[in-house]
């Protein structure tokens, strides 16, 4: 009968040790941070930079065949790159023979004449890249 009560008391005290560990692990639990779910790298592709062209004329007025430049910035083009002056002639964007390599910095400066007499739309193209519209009137 004395091994009956050791017994139960030797199982009373492992549960109620049981219950109290098993109570404090919980605390514990509940209080450290959730683990970062694992996740699988992915290759993350290069961001794309938008490319992009500014061009500003020297004058906004000239007479015939008088020079004058085209000066601009481009973003996202490599270094060297060919700018090339267009002009909107009845409605199509023609392509002029003035271009100019951009340089480290993606600068330009374009040597520009003009003929064809009253307001002209132009633009600076690379590629696909246009820059937006100006306009120069030629007297």
């Amino acid at each position: 009968m004395i091994v009956t009560k050791r017994n139960s008391l030797r199982l009373a005290a492992v549960a109620a040790l049981g219950a109290l560990l098993l109570g404090t692990a919980g605390t514990a639990m509940a209080a450290a941070p959730a683990a970062p779910a694992a996740t699988t790298p992915v290759a993350s592709a290069p961001v794309a930079v938008s490319a992009g062209i500014t061009a500003k004329p020297s004058v906004t007025s000239v007479q015939a065949w008088q020079l004058f430049r085209v000066t601009g910035t481009t973003t996202g083009l490599q270094a060297g790159s060919t700018v090339t002056l267009q002009q909107k002639q009845h409605g199509t964007w023609v392509t002029l023979p003035a271009s100019v390599h951009t340089t480290r910095n993606g600068s330009y400066s374009l040597g520009v004449k003009l003929g064809i007499k009253g307001l002209n739309e132009l633009r600076i193209v690379s590629g696909n890249t246009a820059s937006p519209v100006f306009t120069v009137t030629v007297r």
